[in-house]
């Protein structure tokens, strides 16, 4: 059996799913894709010769099944990144087409247009199991609507609350994190700008290249390159963050909430003990938490990379782009876990009004179906 897409912890993680769409075959498939979309610009706007453009895509063709993802990432240790060996082969290939390979661009136009490509990709992923995540938590919350239990604050039991509006909160926090995550990504645009960013490889085609370059690809046009103007890559960073950091609230809860002593959730699924068969750890909120936990760290990382020096970065870029798999795989599967976590959350009603009526906290909570109903009612599908 192969290793599974982010190797054995992968799917304990929950980073299978992402970490596929990030492996070294999909670099290279982004890698030749965006070489296929400029040559095509380019011979659209009579940068290069129509004529030539078949010669080029046959070569793609056959490098796709005959490239190694291992052998490219050798080859591209002498020049620093993978577009200078994946461009010469391409150049081999396509014998008199080799003309219309690569045409006016710098291999970091390569390279960020591929990983906004494959950014794309990875939050599909994302998006989708943070979504129902915050799906399953908008039906605990109304199926919970007035289920009382013991709101805490420090730690200690404080006034009441209901389950619902606990479950509202995760699913309030939730929505906004993947819906900012949508727009920053949404808006990731072409990258074109030649070896110093003033388009002079493609004059007098350099600005039409470019937008015809983007829409090649369904890409958003940029308005000038940006190619060490990261403030993109910090937005994007910040955002995967942030959504990481909403998984990792519901799932903190859930860990607290069904430990022995106060039992009021459980997941579906339990966890068991190599030692210990009495235990019935809540794995999934565990792992979620495990993912989280590691993306502060990443965003970090793509924040101190944003100072990129005079018109291409020397070490800052090649560092975003293992933190950004990261990120990708970090945030994905806190995501990936929540969703199996909350899918399937039990809920002791019974158990939350016992441990309720341990304090004299009293109180009645008077708006919290109200405030229920004002989360559930803001969502899109509601």
């Amino acid at each position: 059996m192969p290793e599974p897409p982010g190797g054995m912890l992968g799917p304990l993680l929950g980073a299978d799913r992402v970490a596929a769409r990030l492996d070294g075959r999909a670099w290279l498939d982004a890698l030749l894709a965006v070489e296929v979309a400029l040559t095509r610009a380019a011979a659209e706007v009579g940068l290069v010769d129509a004529a030539d453009v078949p010669h080029v895509m046959g070569a793609v063709a056959r490098l796709r099944d005959e490239l190694d993802p291992a052998v490219v990432a050798v080859e591209a240790v002498a020049g620093g990144n993978p577009v200078i060996p994946v461009a010469r082969r391409l150049r081999a290939a396509a014998g008199p087409g080799a003309g219309a390979v690569h045409p006016g661009a710098t291999s970091q136009d390569v390279m960020d247009t591929a990983l906004v490509l494959l950014v794309r990709s990875a939050t599909v992923v994302i998006d989708d199991d943070i979504g129902n995540a915050a799906d399953a938590a908008a039906r605990l919350a109304a199926a919970h609507r007035d289920t009382p239990m013991a709101a805490r604050t420090l730690g200690q039991q404080a006034l009441p609350t209901t389950f619902g509006l606990v479950a509202a909160g995760w699913c309030a926090g939730l929505d906004r994190a993947v819906h900012r995550l949508v727009d920053v990504v949404g808006a990731l645009p072409v990258q074109f700008g030649g070896a110093a960013g003033t388009l002079a490889a493609s004059h007098p085609h350099g600005p039409a290249l470019a937008d015809v370059f983007a829409d090649q690809l369904g890409l958003p046009r940029q308005d000038v390159p940006w190619h060490t103007e990261r403030s993109r890559i910090g937005q994007l960073a910040g955002a995967l963050g942030v959504a990481a950091g909403a998984c990792a609230k519901p799932a903190t809860d859930v860990v607290l909430l069904s430990a022995t002593e106060v039992g009021e959730v459980s997941e579906a699924a339990p966890g068991g003990s190599s030692s210990m068969p009495h235990k019935r750890n809540p794995v999934a909120a565990v792992t979620a938490r495990a993912s989280a936990r590691r993306a502060p760290g990443l965003v970090a990382t793509l924040l101190a990379a944003a100072d990129h020096e005079y018109q291409r970065a020397a070490g800052p870029w090649h560092s975003e782009w293992p933190a950004l798999v990261d990120l990708l795989c970090a945030t994905g599967g806190a995501g990936a876990r929540l969703r199996t976590c909350l899918g399937g959350l039990v809920v002791h009603p019974e158990t939350m009004a016992r441990n309720l009526s341990l304090t004299d906290a009293g109180g009645t909570p008077h708006h919290a179906g109200d405030l229920v109903d004002r989360i559930l009612g803001r969502r899109p599908e509601a």
